[in-house]
């Protein structure tokens, strides 16, 4: 089977998916209550509320996103951590409302909008979610000190548009050089199946439009607890080199190169 009709053949598997697994419900008369099949890190499926707003729509997490890190003990009250939380906020179009994520869609560009929502919901909650409360570090700080003592170069937070037309954020891209190709690195604070798998879908829709040369890398957070086998095949079998934090010095050469 050609490259071209497989990948064809999960994205219809992935929209069909979708689908079935989205569900509505009115509530307070003006809101419409979207439940996803994406999950938070409780498992919890994810909501999104939409109501009619100046001929278009208002989308909104309800404040949950950031509502729920604070009550796990993870403090977004200084400059470093709400620099990042605006960069990656920026990089889907999303707002903040007085602790609410927003965006706002015309009925053109609605499916678009929706999608930028709830990739800032799973980007804010993995960038800032700490395996122990009121722990002081975050992953992503640690991986660009990492990047930084060791000369990488790189651009933070580049936004590609997938074969899908769906724009997909990277925490990390580092130019072609004489010796290595376009790297695009994602830094994974959580390696479980379902960032491994929002990763993975992230990189198979991107990587059509980028250099055919063009690698992927995750580095992946295994301070607490080893990397399950599973997580680590699973990119592997997409052409994703997978990191361990542990290991992160085995890759210092290609990503400087």
């Amino acid at each position: 089977m050609a490259i071209v009709t497989e990948i064809e053949r999960l994205l219809d598997a992935y929209r069909a998916w979708l689908k079935e697994k989205t569900t509505l419900r009115e509530v307070n008369g003006s809101w419409v209550e979207i439940t996803t099949p994406y999950v938070d890190r409780h498992n919890d499926a994810l909501q999104i509320y939409a109501r009619r707003s100046n001929g278009g729509y208002l989308l909104s997490d309800d404040r949950y996103t950031i509502h729920d890190l604070e009550a796990s003990g993870c403090n977004l009250n200084t400059e470093k951590r709400q620099d990042l939380l605006n960069i990656t906020l920026n990089g889907f179009g999303v707002r903040q409302n007085g602790g609410a994520l927003e965006i706002r869609a015309t009925p053109e560009n609605f499916p678009l909008r929706k999608h930028n929502l709830i990739q800032a919901m799973l980007a804010v909650n993995d960038l800032f979610y700490l395996a122990k409360p009121m722990v002081e570090s975050l992953f992503l700080e640690d991986v660009i000190s990492w990047l930084d003592s060791n000369d990488v170069r790189y651009t933070p937070k580049v936004k590609f548009t997938g074969i899908s037309g769906y724009d997909h954020l990277f925490d990390f891209v580092i130019p072609k050089s004489r010796k290595q190709p376009e790297r695009i690195v994602q830094a994974i604070n959580r390696p479980t199946r379902d960032t491994a798998e929002a990763f993975i879908y992230k990189w198979t829709d991107t990587r059509g439009v980028r250099s055919p040369d063009s690698k992927a890398y995750a580095v992946l957070n295994d301070t607490s607890q080893p990397v399950a086998s599973g997580v680590i095949d699973a990119f592997r079998n997409y052409a994703i080199d997978p990191v361990p934090w542990s290991h992160r010095a085995e890759s210092v050469s290609e990503l400087a190169a």
